[in-house]
């Protein structure tokens, strides 16, 4: 028989729904929800959560592939998504202001340009938002957000992070439960900044062990000492990212003069 509670902390799933699309409407209120749809699992997720709070006819979702890094199933899932949600969508092919950006940057830096695409998708969104008087809908999970794996001002400049207190595995069991379409629930993780491109090689640790130290670093406040003792060095690289990316998770420094 299904549980209705996740693995790791035990969230009940419709009390966790009822939290997040009530955290969304006292958020957007009457505006619009702008939300970038990936085909992945997050913004799958997000994009759920919020046509349940807010209602699909006041969801656009945004699709901005890039032909050399984004593969062709990426699109088809979003656009099933879109479709399954009821929303209206509008597709922005990004690669001719990549082009732009390469031309005029001599760009052949790939981790560089990555970003650049990030940053390229969130200004989109914010035009979208501008001009809809929306507010921008951010598709990060926890996982994501302690780990340091996003695009500081790309897809970590958003208004509201309806998920992020959800962990990737958990955003998993959560897509499971609310029959998101299955090719997007068992894809691989990844931004698709560059051809090939996965988040669990690239993090170099799986979502399984890494949710499970955080959840312990973070939740539970467990030291250092005892997850080095008990994960090794797969300790070692989470502890390491958490704090290597602390700078993502705070507003600029000030110097303050008095």
């Amino acid at each position: 028989m299904p549980s209705d509670k996740t693995e790791l902390r035990g969230l009940s799933y419709e009390i966790t729904k009822e939290k997040i699309t009530e955290f969304i409407k006292n958020n957007v209120g009457k505006k619009k929800a702008i939300i970038g749809l990936s085909g992945g699992i997050d913004s799958s997720l997000a994009a759920f959560f919020t046509v349940t709070a807010l209602g699909k006819e006041n969801v656009i979702g945004l699709l901005m592939p890039d032909s050399s890094s984004t593969p062709y199933e990426d699109v088809r899932d979003a656009l099933t998504l879109a479709s399954w949600l009821g929303i209206k969508y509008n597709i922005i092919y990004i690669d001719s202001i990549v082009r732009s950006y390469v031309a005029n940057l001599n760009l052949l830096d790939k981790k560089a340009l990555g970003n650049l695409k990030a940053r390229i998708r969130m200004s989109i969104l914010y035009y979208f938002s501008n001009i809809n008087d929306g507010m921008v809908i951010g598709t990060g999970d926890k996982s994501e957000i302690y780990l340091g794996y996003f695009t500081k001002y790309g897809d970590g400049g958003v208004d509201i992070l309806p998920i992020g207190d959800l962990y990737k595995t958990e955003v998993r069991e959560f897509a499971i439960h609310f029959n998101i379409p299955e090719s997007i629930v068992n894809k691989k993780s990844s931004p698709r900044l560059w051809p090939g491109q996965t988040a669990e090689d690239e993090l170099g640790i799986s979502y399984d062990i890494a949710d499970k130290i955080l959840y312990e670093l973070i939740d539970l406040k467990t030291s250092e000492e005892e997850l080095l003792k008990k994960y090794g060095d797969s300790a070692s690289k989470v502890i390491t990212l958490v704090k290597s990316s602390e700078h993502k998770r705070k507003m600029p420094l000030i110097a303050y003069l008095f």
